[in-house]
C-alpha cells in the first residue's frame, strides 16, 4: 500500500494482521559514508573497502543501525501516522540478519502484530514486526517497532 497524502490511522483504525510494504531505495556508499559522518562511528568496514574485502564482505557494509534508521525512514514515507504519531516508544528484538551492501535495493514490509490502550483514552499502543528486505527478497534486519499513537477521541478534540 502507497500513500500519496497522509492517512493518519488512529489507534482505532489498527487492524491486526494488516500487512504494508514500502517503497525501495538503493543504498550508497556515500549514504553509509554520511551515517558513518552522523553518527561518528567511522570503522573501516564502513569506509574500507579492501579491508571490509579482507573481512569477507563484498563491498563496505552499512552499520546494523543504518539499517534500522532505513526501516523507520521507509515506513515513515507512507504517512501512516503522519499526524497520529505520538512518540515511538522503542524496538524490540532486533536482529541484523545478512549486511548491508552499498548497492542493495532494500524495503520494508511489516504488519500490526499487537495493540492495546492506555490509561489516557487520548492515546493507544500499536506494535509491528518489520523487516527489511534486499532485492534478493533475504531478510537483512528484523525488528519490532512499538508506537504511541492518538485515539479518534484525540483526533475530535484536536479539531474542535
Amino acid at each position: 500500500m502507497k500513500a500519496s497524502g497522509p492517512i493518519n490511522l488512529c489507534y482505532e483504525d489498527i487492524a491486526l494482521g494488516t500487512e504494508f510494504e514500502t517503497a525501495v531505495h538503493t543504498v550508497t556508499e556515500s549514504d553509509i559514508a554520511a551515517f558513518a559522518d552522523i553518527t561518528r562511528d567511522h570503522h573501516p568496514l564502513h569506509l574500507d573497502d579492501a579491508y571490509a574485502r579482507s573481512r569477507g564482505f563484498p563491498a563496505v557494509i552499512g552499520h546494523g543501525l543504518f539499517g534500522l534508521s532505513l526501516m523507520e525512514g521507509l515506513k515513515s514515507e507512507l504517512k501512516l501516522y503522519e499526524e497520529t504519531s505520538v512518540a515511538s516508544l522503542g524496538w524490540d528484538e532486533v536482529k541484523f540478519r545478512a549486511p548491508i551492501v552499498a548497492g542493495d535495493t532494500l524495503r520494508v514490509r511489516f504488519r500490526f502484530v499487537e495493540k492495546r490502550p492506555t490509561k489516557d483514552p487520548r492515546r493507544g499502543i500499536v506494535i509491528e514486526t518489520l523487516d527489511l528486505l534486499n532485492q534478493r527478497d533475504e531478510m537483512v534486519t528484523a525488528a519490532r517497532h512499538i508506537s504511541l499513537i492518538l485515539t479518534r477521541q484525540a483526533n475530535a478534540t484536536a479539531a474542535d
